[in-house]
């Protein structure tokens, strides 16, 4: 079978997709229980456990009551609602919780600037219980009246359900992969791939789409048997919804398969370019394979490969068929040979406990070993960011030390950095004195991101203007599906940072992939250099790397316009 480049990248997941799902499970109740002002013990007791599985590397479906018990961090109570939640997907405390609060509410705290103290106070003073109902107060300027609320938290909370509503169905990557995930396990390995926007490592993700050569006679059971509703049951297709999501299986014949894939990877624009330039060459193109219109002679087309040999094209990966040129550079065989997964040498982007992040900082080397990096960017939040505890001056002063000790003893090397606050003004959170001691800075903007266009790009640029300064993280501030991205005008950003030999991040956390392809493009065709960072707080986090590597393939990087790809050596030598 073909495969994408996503098939092929190995997933360093240290922890299981079961203990992220418990996790985040955790996390729900404790919010819950802030919304009806439960007891702070109760409240931190789950906050606390959902960290602590967060960091257990042995998936908790497999433990026995008495193991979870006896990690540190994890009761008698919470260890019956982790086993439930494993088994279940759900827990008594969390159904309980879920009959003491109006249906609508738990959907406010999917809303970004809300939290669960703001839907508290919301529910309790306004009787708001719905986003209907959090929409109209708004509008109707009635959030305003509420102590330590006013116009601008209004301005705020109607631009996050704008967000919200614009969603339209669409998944992160990382949700879509794991309902694929879960479907193709009840298929035969090597008999099918994954294909649409998913295959193409889009960031967000509608419908997904399989092509299998099983029968459908062998298929068809199994979909039943999972599904929450069939859509419609063919030979040919069958369309299901999981997960409240649409998933849609073709079959295709062995001898079709390549063309039928070829079709449903899409994208839309793509395939037009390509029947285009099938009719050119007097031939038909169609999910089955290439007609001759001459002689009607139906050439099927088990790979892609005979696709586009047909074509006289040279095999265009999936991640570039958007319709951005690759046609033209694939008739002409001058594709760039993209990023591989194998030639990333390290994560450049990730926090500790000294911040906001779980691990230490030897923890955090000991990943990097486990992951055979040669080096990992130890960049915790300064002291200035309110939204996350901080380091100040001393604090990586000392720091840098428990980074020297820890490098003695693990092969992967940490490297000692910081994720500095840029102000309002372009000046940035921790002095020079400070910054000029660590081996990479990165400068990110989290505060007052609806700044207008100019001023929030004359902001980022005097920050990059810093000698000390190498990169700019996540430069557009998105969080995919929840924050729309500042108005931050990249193209001068772009420009600046060739002036200024500064880097430019793929934030490679599903949530962000900020940079997204089409700036990435930019920015690697300016001789701009891309940083990838997952923006890890946890182990688990480490797995988006992935990420990161298939949006870089999306933006046409090569390995040399990513940071990640130079050794331990160069990458220091760039830096200084």
């Amino acid at each position: 079978m073909d495969e994408s480049i996503s098939s092929r990248i190995p997933v360093p997941r240290m922890v299981s997709g079961v203990n992220a799902e418990v996790a985040r499970m955790l996390d729900t109740i404790a919010e819950l229980l802030l919304v009806i002002g439960d007891n702070p013990f109760k409240i931190r007791a789950y906050q606390r456990a959902a960290e602590t599985v967060r960091r257990t590397v042995q998936p908790v479906a497999g433990m026995s009551r008495g193991e979870l018990v006896a990690v540190d961090g994890i009761g008698k109570a919470i260890a019956e609602a982790i086993l439930s939640i494993a088994e279940t997907g759900t827990c008594n405390e969390l159904e309980s919780l879920k009959e003491k609060i109006p249906p609508g509410l738990p959907e406010l705290l999917e809303l970004d600037t809300i939290g669960p103290k703001t839907v508290q106070k919301l529910w309790s003073h306004l009787n708001i219980t719905s986003l209907t109902e959090l929409e109209a107060a708004a509008r109707g300027r009635r959030i305003r009246s509420l102590r330590g609320f006013g116009e601008k938290k209004e301005e705020d909370i109607l631009r996050a359900i704008t967000v919200y509503k614009n969603r339209s169905g669409r998944m992160l990557i990382s949700e879509a992969e794991e309902i694929a995930e879960a479907i193709t396990t009840h298929l035969t390995p090597g008999t099918f791939v994954i294909a649409g926007s998913l295959r193409r490592g889009r960031s967000t993700v509608g419908d997904i789409d399989i092509v299998t050569t099983e029968p459908a006679g062998s298929v068809n059971p199994h979909l039943r048997a999972i599904a929450n509703e069939m859509i419609d049951e063919g030979t040919k297709k069958t369309s299901i919804f999981y997960r409240g999501k649409r998933v849609d299986i073709r079959f295709a014949d062995p001898s079709e398969f390549g063309a039928t894939l070829l079709y449903l990877t899409g994208s839309k624009e793509f395939n037009i370019r390509l029947r285009e330039r099938a009719i050119a060459s007097g031939m038909q193109l169609n999910e089955y394979g290439l007609l001759n219109k001459r002689t009607k002679e139906m050439i099927r087309c088990a790979t892609e490969e005979e696709v586009f040999t047909l074509l006289g094209l040279a095999f265009i990966p999936p991640e570039l068929r958007e319709d951005r040129g690759e046609v033209r550079r694939a008739e002409a065989g001058t594709l760039p040979r993209l990023l591989e997964p194998s030639e990333i040498k390290g994560d450049l982007h990730a926090h500790t406990k000294g911040s906001d992040g779980v691990l230490t900082v030897a923890e955090l080397a000991e990943m990097g070993d486990r992951l055979g990096y040669e080096y990992i960017l130890c960049s915790d939040h300064s002291a200035s960011l309110g939204v996350a505890r901080g380091l100040s001056p001393e604090a990586v002063r000392e720091q840098a030390h428990l980074i020297e000790m820890a490098n003695r003893d693990h092969t992967c090397q940490i490297l000692a950095g910081i994720e500095v606050d840029i102000m309002t003004d372009g000046s940035l959170g921790l002095p020079d004195e400070v910054l000029e001691g660590l081996d990479c800075v990165i400068a990110s903007v989290h505060s007052s991101l609806h700044q207008d266009a100019d001023t929030i790009t004359r902001r980022v640029i005097r920050a990059m203007e810093s000698e000390h300064v190498d990169i700019i993280g996540h430069p557009t501030g998105r969080l995919l599906g929840r924050r729309e991205p500042s108005v931050i005008d990249i193209p001068r950003i772009i420009d600046a940072a060739r002036e200024t030999g500064t880097a430019l991040e793929l934030n490679a956390s599903p949530h962000r992939l900020d940079l997204d392809d089409i700036y990435l493009k930019t920015a690697n065709e300016s001789g701009v250099q891309i940083a990838i960072g997952t923006d890890a707080h946890g182990p688990e986090d480490f797995a988006s790397i992935r990420y990161g590597v298939i949006t870089a393939r999306r933006g046409w990087c090569r390995a040399g316009d990513i940071l990640n790809t130079k050794t331990l050596q160069e990458l220091l030598d760039f830096f200084r």
